[in-house]
């Protein structure tokens, strides 16, 4: 049962549980007495608003419907959606929890910004025409009164996936997968390819696949933005700071095997304001934790991983952050205006960023070459694992300096490189959107539709993303995705 605003809190005597369920502490008892002090002392000046008691303007709310925990794209995207779908005005009340107001690190404004359609699953390919159409039609979703209109700079190049022998019949594979779901798709041959793009070496190539339309790259930081300008003038609340914990209760349940089971449900999360010590407790009925790298330790603050191995609880949200870097170069002679989004076979890509001859490249290191993500240094070295591969494939290249870079990172499933959709088995109110691999930015329009379906409707309506639940972790199931860029 939820109090209505203005009610007595009752919190003052119910006990909560700590941040693992191991012992309880009386809340609010404090903040109550702080609260009647601040209305007596109003009573008595009502003309002033003057308070004993300095209130910080940037802590959350005390309460809220939904806490969505991670202020990126997708964050804000289901933000949005949830308030697109509310039956009547402020009748969701959603809280959006960022630990970066400077977004200097957040892993949506550090992304290569691309989006295609040539994934080899269902699910990920119609994510993808979802969130182009999307796009396509961004200002009748996202734009504000009096503000600008929406511009993505969305460049319509498509991607270019080359195929080896070794692979080819996969790429023949994916190419059906993608026809059949509706993607405009087309298939080249080395003398085709050389057709389009005369400055390419064909050298080993045996298949190339080219995105004729929906594919291409555009600027992360505006999506983000615009999803949370347009969120925020619907309604939602937005907060700088840190969830460090939750408040939960807990209910054990017996099996007929004898065995014991705890369900837990979330009562509050705690909110730590950043560079303070100051935190607040939200009331909430819902979380979701789309905190993409960081989501995995999210999770642990619920116990999710922590208990007996081999057991439900003791099975982890497999998400983990792995670093990847972004190389600007510089190369006078190279390909022009409408090269594509190139992804050779050795797993090296680049694009055109801007005019001038400057492009982006990167690759994905192998599994033993992991960089540590303690931070977002740059390892300048591991360029010399990428240029030999774009050299050979555009000689152009074989000239080029290297203007700066940066480093970002994935939301890295470990399990099956794929989305992690839909809610916990042992936590009724904590819900996932995490886990994409690298996909998220490009996804993110369809999911947070689908994650305002799944939890204001109770189950997907427009996209059937129940493959992405983690019941696949608890069944071993894996859904692998082998177009992994």
């Amino acid at each position: 049962v939820w109090r209505r605003r203005g009610e007595c809190s009752a919190a003052c005597n119910i006990l909560q549980h700590d941040r693992f369920g191991g012992g309880s502490v009386m809340v609010w008892d404090l903040e109550n007495q702080f609260k009647a002090f601040r209305e007596k002392a109003a009573d008595a000046m009502p003309g002033s608003d003057w308070t004993p008691f300095e209130k910080n303007s940037s802590l959350p709310p005390e309460r809220a419907d939904i806490v969505i925990v991670g202020g990126g794209v997708v964050g804000w995207s289901i933000a949005y959606w949830l308030k697109q779908k509310e039956m009547i005005r402020d009748g969701v009340r959603v809280l959006v929890v960022e630990r970066d107001p400077t977004y200097s690190q957040a892993s949506t404004v550090l992304s290569a910004g691309g989006i295609r359609q040539q994934f080899s699953l269902p699910e990920n390919i119609h994510l993808s025409m979802a969130s182009a159409d999307f796009m396509r039609n961004i200002n009748e979703h996202l734009s504000v009164l009096n503000d600008d209109p929406v511009d993505l700079q969305f460049n319509h190049s498509g991607y270019l996936f080359l195929a080896s022998e070794k692979v080819a019949h996969i790429m023949e594979e994916n190419y059906s997968t993608q026809r059949y779901a509706g993607a405009k798709v087309s298939l080249l041959s080395p003398t085709q390819l050389k057709e389009k793009c005369p400055w390419i070496n064909t050298d080993g190539v045996v298949l190339a696949s080219y995105g004729l339309e929906n594919e291409g790259w555009f600027d992360p930081w505006m999506l983000l933005n615009a999803f949370r300008r347009k969120a925020i003038s619907m309604g939602v609340y937005q907060c700088f700071g840190e969830v460090t914990g939750f408040s939960y209760t807990t209910n054990t349940m017996t099996t007929a095997e004898g065995d014991k089971v705890d369900f837990r449900r979330i009562k509050y999360a705690n909110v730590q304001m950043p560079n303070s010590l100051e935190y607040q407790p939200v009331e909430c009925a819902i979380v979701v934790n789309a905190a993409g790298a960081l989501s995995g330790k999210v999770a642990e603050m619920m116990g999710i991983g922590l208990g007996p191995k081999d057991t439900i609880s003791g099975i982890p949200l497999p998400v983990e952050p792995r670093k990847r870097f972004i190389y600007v170069v510089h190369c006078p002679n190279g390909p022009g205006l409408d090269t594509p989004f190139l992804v050779d076979y050795s797993g090296v890509y680049f694009r055109r960023e801007g005019l001038g001859g400057n492009y982006i490249a990167g690759m994905s290191p192998e599994e033993e070459e992991e960089p540590e993500t303690n931070n977002l240094e740059v390892d300048h070295q591991f360029f010399q694992n990428i240029w030999p591969h774009l050299a050979h494939r555009v000689p152009a290249f074989e000239c080029l300096k290297v203007k700066s870079a940066w480093a970002g990172f994935y939301d890295y499933n470990t399990f099956d490189q794929n989305g992690i959709v839909g809610m916990h088995p042992l936590v009724n109110n904590m819900f996932f959107a995490t886990g994409f691999s690298g996909h998220g930015l490009q996804h993110s329009p369809a999911i947070g539709r689908a994650m305002a379906e799944l939890i204001l409707d109770g189950g997907f309506k427009t996209l059937d993303l129940s493959a992405f639940s983690f019941k696949r972790i608890m069944t071993k199931e894996p859904i692998l995705e082998r177009n992994i860029v």
